[in-house]
């Protein structure tokens, strides 16, 4: 099929066009500069130049499409502390998809976050694909991809971990609070630090959303999960061993000033079930889990 990709040049995206190239797949990606252009052309997509405000162009480009993946969103909005208008954006989008593949029957596959779900306290259990939240930032977006399943188009949202690790990994969340510890002389965690992230690499992620392409059902939630939650504490200390530095609590009332943006995120407990995910896809993860991955060094490298 002839597939229309978002964000094609980037950490996730780069990883799944290859993939669908190499099953035969007609890829077209969006590339909003010179330097995207040539990564993108590099992966053997069709170059597609434009960006998110662009709709009228989303629009045809969808439509010339047998397939829709969407995985841009306006991260360097979110940094910049505009996570509203970022998260805005990324509806508008979604809706334009929609409305141009209502009733033809096409793929969409949109990136969630398992993060959304988190509890203001400690989960009771972990998140299964059958739970859901009736509003909020980006649950609008999952919520009108899988309520596109009643209109005819094959929708499906994979729920991404907060990490997703890996050497093709430059500015996630790993990269991120490796450079905080780097800043502050300490890796740090929240209180405690029992709470729980889930992971997943890289290829893992990359492999299931290629398989919602070509498989999933309409108006499937799946999870992009291989570690179902690592204790935060247990990632700062494996940071702070391979930079030679402490890791040390943060009071939860500090957590914005020592993390940033990432600050309401940190003390999160976030376990995630992917069983359903792995049920009805008959996918595995195959790839070195969180722990392991930060083992291998690639993130601490010399000028990594």
């Amino acid at each position: 099929m002839r597939v229309f990709v978002t964000g094609a040049s980037g950490h996730i995206a780069s990883a799944v066009v290859p993939l669908l190239v190499a099953a035969g797949h007609e890829v077209a990606g969006l590339a909003r500069s010179d330097a995207s252009a040539a990564a993108v052309a590099a992966l053997g997509a069709e170059v597609v130049r434009g960006d998110l405000d662009d709709i009228g162009g989303l629009r045809k480009a969808a439509a010339s499409a047998d397939g829709v993946m969407h995985f841009a969103f306006k991260h360097d909005a979110m940094a910049r502390g505009d996570f509203a208008g970022a998260v805005a954006s990324d509806l508008r989008v979604l809706t334009a998809f929609g409305e141009e593949l209502d009733g033809t029957g096409k793929a969409l596959v949109a990136m969630g976050g398992t993060m959304m779900l988190a509890p203001d306290g400690r989960a009771e259990r972990p998140v299964t694909e059958e739970d859901t939240m009736v509003s909020g930032p980006r649950v609008d977006a999952e919520n009108l991809v899988a309520g596109l399943a009643g209109r005819g188009v094959r929708s499906s949202v994979v729920r991404l971990s907060p990490v997703v690790h890996s050497s093709l990994d430059h500015h996630g969340f790993a990269p991120i609070l490796i450079g905080l510890a780097r800043e502050k002389g300490y890796a740090g965690y929240v209180g405690d630090g029992a709470n729980r992230w889930p992971a997943v690499h890289t290829l893992d992620a990359a492999r299931l959303c290629a398989l919602a392409l070509e498989q999933a059902p309409a108006g499937s939630r799946l999870h992009a999960v291989a570690d179902e939650g690592v204790p935060f504490r247990e990632f700062a200390e494996r940071i702070g061993r391979h930079l030679g530095l402490p890791a040390r609590s943060v009071d939860p009332e500090d957590a914005d000033a020592h993390f940033g943006f990432l600050g309401r995120l940190v003390g999160r407990d976030n376990p995630i079930s992917s069983a359903r995910t792995r049920e009805l896809l008959g996918w595995e993860p195959v790839h070195p889990g969180l722990l392991d991955d930060l083992d291998l060094g690639h993130y601490f490298a010399t000028g990594a």
